[in-house]
């Protein structure tokens, strides 16, 4: 542990010389590759600070323990730091476990109505709001790159960014199958219908990660849709691209401005052909997505809302609350640190 501590401290003092340099300075691509590894080693850098002084303040409560007339307050103190120096090396275990390099980054989260017609509509409407609840309360910042409206209300898709601080760390375990179990209002019997929304969190590309090539997309320009009303433009500015080799295609109309539409456009498609990158490279090492929670596919029933029981299980680790009314208002925090530290009981064991 404490050669990997070393060499991690080593390299923090590294990046930080090579952060001053003038050629790095003026190569952006360059800076934000070498700030955003330094901010991956920073928690560990530190704790490894922290060790180094607990460790010598102990070896000087050892020594001071000797002395007559100290030797009561220096064993206390010896006990003190070592109960501390014992908590430090648990929670220097976990910042050791291997890192995913999208931790740090911005998201684009796809929320779409899937089965149960409108009623799942409805249901990706709620979803989207409990996210916007919960961004909200950590202080990050939500923008909508593209929506489509369904006539009873809700969304059959809706597409958004998530700004912050180690967005992806949060909600990267959010994606797959949303199951929602209630009397929709449009039932005059009082039956209970089951419907389901995907819900889809990728990690915002950068140049850095993947450069788009434009020669390899079409791009259609075409009049936005929508449920009708004031909403939907009246011109032509909704933009839709195609890659051309991997035949995916993103729409975008949330604005009035066709550059607008395009550049978010254009972002939802380097950001999905990133996640794809991703999953391929993930595939041939099968064993990391094996031992994550979940596989992450929209197929996956992650996560069941039943309002009856006002309950909320998440099917991967068997975790259940009766706080349905607070989840859906954004009290997502007991659920998404439940998924955190499963995931890092289950590297631990594997570790060992």
């Amino acid at each position: 542990m404490i050669e990997r501590l070393m060499a991690i401290e080593e390299r923090y003092n590294s990046l930080t010389e090579k952060l001053m340099e003038p050629e790095v300075i003026s190569n952006i691509k360059q800076t934000l590759a070498l700030t955003r590894e330094q901010s991956s080693l920073k928690d560990a850098y530190e704790a490894y600070q922290q060790y180094k002084k607990l460790t010598s303040d102990l070896e000087a409560a050892k020594e001071m323990s000797k002395d007559p007339e100290l030797g009561e307050f220096a064993k206390e103190e010896q006990l003190s730091l070592e109960e501390n120096l014992n908590k430090l090396n648990a929670e220097i275990e976990i910042l050791l476990l291997p890192k995913d390099e999208n931790d740090g980054k911005n998201v684009i989260v796809e929320i779409r109505g899937a089965a149960g017609g409108d009623e799942a509509n409805i249901f990706a409407g709620d979803l989207y709001r409990m996210y916007t609840k919960y961004a909200e309360k950590l202080g990050f910042k939500i923008e909508v790159l593209n929506s489509e409206d369904s006539e009873a209300g809700g969304f059959s898709q809706i597409e958004f960014m998530v700004k912050g601080e180690n967005v992806y760390s949060k909600l990267k375990y959010e994606s797959g199958a949303h199951r929602v179990q209630r009397v929709p209002e449009t039932e005059t019997q009082g039956r209970v219908h089951t419907s389901t929304a995907t819900v889809l969190v990728m990690p915002e590309a950068e140049e850095v990660d993947f450069e788009l090539d434009m020669n390899e997309v079409r791009i259609d320009i075409t009049r936005s849709s929508g449920c009708g009303g004031q909403g939907v433009n009246t011109t032509d500015s909704a933009v839709r691209l195609t890659h051309i080799p991997t035949g995916l295609v993103v729409y975008s109309q949330t604005e009035r401005s066709q550059i607008k539409n395009k550049e978010k456009a254009i972002k939802i498609l380097q950001t999905r052909l990133y996640d794809l990158k991703l999953r391929e490279q993930e595939q041939e090492i099968g064993a990391e997505r094996r031992s994550k929670i979940g596989t992450g596919d929209r197929s996956e029933k992650i996560r069941t809302y039943n309002y009856p029981q006002n309950r909320v299980t998440d099917h991967r680790i068997g975790y259940t609350t009766n706080s349905l009314d607070r989840v859906m208002n954004g009290d997502l925090d007991k659920i998404i640190e439940a998924l955190i530290t499963e995931d890092q009981a289950r590297k631990l064991k594997e570790g060992n």
